[in-house]
C-alpha cells in the first residue's frame, strides 16, 4: 500500500455549489418543475457528504466502499468523493516512552533498560492499512528492538576493547534507532530517535555488581599506579647514574627502587627514617 492524493475541491468553492444546487433545486420545486428540482437537491446533499476540515499536520484518509483513494495531506476545509469514510491520522511527531524491561545484556547479567522513542507517520496508507493499530505496532515493535540491542552488548566492562550499554550511549542510541525503523518501516513510520532512559542491574544482582565494579575499578587503578612507580623508579636511577650524583652498586639501587616502589604505591602517607649509619 502507497499513499497517494485524493481528490479535493476547495471547500468555499465546493460549498457554494452546494448552495446554489439546493437552492435550485427548492426554486424549481417551488415552479412545479420536479423533475429537475429533486435532482438538484439529491446532488447538493450528495456533495454535501464529501465535505471535510483537515486540521494542520493531520492526514485523512478517504475510503470509498472499502476501496483506498487516497489521502488529503493538505490543510484546510475541502470537498472530496462523496459518500466516503474518512479516517484521521496524526502526522504530528510524537513520543512513546517504554516500561523498564528486565532482560540480559551478552554475559547474561540481568538488567533493567526502557527507552524513549521519538517518531511520526510519514505514509497514512501503511499505517491504517498495513497495520492493525499502528501505535500498539509502534509501542510492541520498540519494546522489542530495545530487547534485541540490549542482548548484543555487554552492561559495562573496564577492558576498552568494546561498545557497552553504559559506556557507549551514543553508538547504541544510533543502532536502536536503525533497528526500530527496519521493524517501523511497514506501518509507514519514521524514527526520528530513540535514546535510553534507564538502565541498571537488576536489583537481586545489584549489590553484587557493584561490587565487582569496585573490585574491578581498584585492580585497574593499581595497576596503572603499579605502571608509574615502576616508570618512575626506572627514571629516578637513571637520572642519579647520568648525573653522576651517585654511584650505585646493584644491592644499593634494589633499596632505593624498594623504597620509591613502596612510598608511591602505598595507600598511606610513607614515615621517612632517617639512616645515619651504613647499610652493611
Amino acid at each position: 500500500m502507497q499513499e497517494r492524493q485524493a481528490w479535493i475541491l476547495n471547500g468555499f468553492v465546493g460549498i457554494l455549489l452546494i448552495l446554489v444546487a439546493i437552492i435550485g433545486g427548492v426554486f424549481m420545486l417551488i415552479q412545479e418543475v420536479p423533475l429537475i428540482g429533486l435532482p438538484l437537491i439529491a446532488i447538493g446533499g450528495l456533495l454535501a457528504s464529501g465535505v471535510t476540515v483537515v486540521q494542520p499536520n493531520q492526514s485523512q484518509v478517504v475510503i470509498f466502499f472499502g476501496k483506498y483513494l487516497g489521502s488529503i495531506r493538505n490543510s484546510g476545509l475541502f470537498v472530496t468523493v462523496p459518500l466516503t469514510i474518512r479516517r484521521t491520522i496524526s502526522l504530528r511527531v510524537r513520543n512513546f516512552n517504554s516500561k523498564k524491561l528486565k532482560v540480559n545484556d551478552v554475559e547474561g547479567n540481568p538488567i533493567e533498560i526502557a527507552a524513549v522513542v521519538v517518531f511520526k507517520v510519514v505514509d497514512s496508507a501503511k499505517a491504517v492499512f498495513d497495520v492493525d493499530s499502528y501505535e500498539e505496532f509502534v509501542a510492541i515493535q520498540s519494546e522489542t528492538a530495545i530487547r534485541a540491542v540490549a542482548t548484543r552488548y555487554p552492561y559495562d566492562t573496564f577492558e576498552n576493547v568494546e561498545l557497552t550499554l553504559r559506556g557507549n550511549a551514543d553508538e547504541i542510541s544510533d543502532e536502536l534507532a536503525k533497528e526500530l525503523q527496519d521493524r517501523l518501516e511497514v506501518a509507514g513510520v519514521e524514527v526520528i530517535e530513540a535514546r535510553l532512559t534507564h538502565l541498571a542491574y537488576s536489583t537481586e544482582i545489584a549489590s553484587a555488581m557493584l561490587q565487582r565494579q569496585q573490585a574491578t575499578a581498584i585492580l585497574s587503578a593499581r595497576k596503572k599506579i603499579v605502571e608509574g612507580a615502576v616508570s618512575m623508579a626506572q627514571m629516578a636511577v637513571e637520572q642519579l647514574e647520568q648525573d653522576g650524583i651517585l654511584d650505585l652498586d646493584e644491592e644499593r639501587k634494589v633499596n632505593m627502587v624498594n623504597n620509591l616502589m613502596i612510598a608511591i604505591i602505598s595507600d598511606r602517607g610513607t614515615q621517612p627514617v632517617v639512616n645515619t649509619g651504613s647499610l652493611y
